[in-house]
């Protein structure tokens, strides 16, 4: 009997020791492993829902191609003017912009002015056009045959007697752009023009050369 006490007192003495060998007792190297790997792996935390939206593009794609949505056209304007009273060829200044909506659809509008030679007692005739429309555009790899329609007034000097300088014009015709660079084109343009002036309708006609920006 007191040799089993003895054995159990020496059973209980190395426990305890073995005990105060490893103060950690169950959470041993496997558990500090564990705790090490979570402090030191990075917990996602949805940086898909967190990222910014993406800023909107000048551009358009379509097929194969990318192209901006404005265009911004400068150039040298020819106008044949007819009216009742008198004729003008007029050489002037044409801007126009336009925005398209998709890679075939645009919205334009362009103002001409021009200066004819004298006429009337040393009175220059000075014609004035402004409209906007759809625009209608074939995109290819270099060149862009377009269409559009244009509504819009005028005004004209010298004025007649008993008519005003202002009056209604009808602008339709086409043109092709050839692109240079992406950002830059040379334009030819071709319109004819349909005039309510000093009270009755005419026709005219106008030709541009235009330098095109692309943004």
């Amino acid at each position: 009997m007191h040799r089993l006490l003895a054995m159990a007192l020496l059973t209980l003495a190395a426990t305890s020791f073995a005990r105060a060998q490893d103060p950690l007792g169950p959470f041993s190297e496997a558990t500090l492993s564990t705790a090490a790997d979570s402090e030191t792996t990075p917990v996602a935390t949805g940086a898909a829902s967190d990222a910014l939206p993406a800023a909107p593009s000048p551009r358009y794609i379509y097929g194969n191609r990318s192209d901006y949505r404005w265009q911004l056209a400068l150039g040298i304007a020819l106008v044949r003017f007819r009216s009742p009273f008198y004729y003008a060829t007029g050489v002037g200044t044409n801007t126009s912009i336009t925005y398209f909506t998709n890679e075939w659809l645009g919205f334009e509008g362009n103002i001409n002015a021009t200066f004819a030679p004298t006429i009337f007692r040393n009175e220059h005739v000075k014609f004035v056009g402004y409209g906007g429309g759809p625009k209608v555009a074939w995109r290819r790899a270099n060149w862009e045959p377009w269409a559009h329609t244009l509504v819009g007034g005028m005004h004209v000097l010298p004025k007649i007697a008993g008519f005003g300088k202002n009056g209604f014009e009808l602008q339709v015709g086409g043109g092709a752009d050839y692109r240079i660079f992406p950002h830059l084109s040379a334009r030819v343009e071709f319109d004819w023009i349909k005039l309510h002036v000093f009270g009755v309708w005419r026709n005219s006609a106008q030709a541009n050369a235009d330098i095109v920006l692309h943004f």
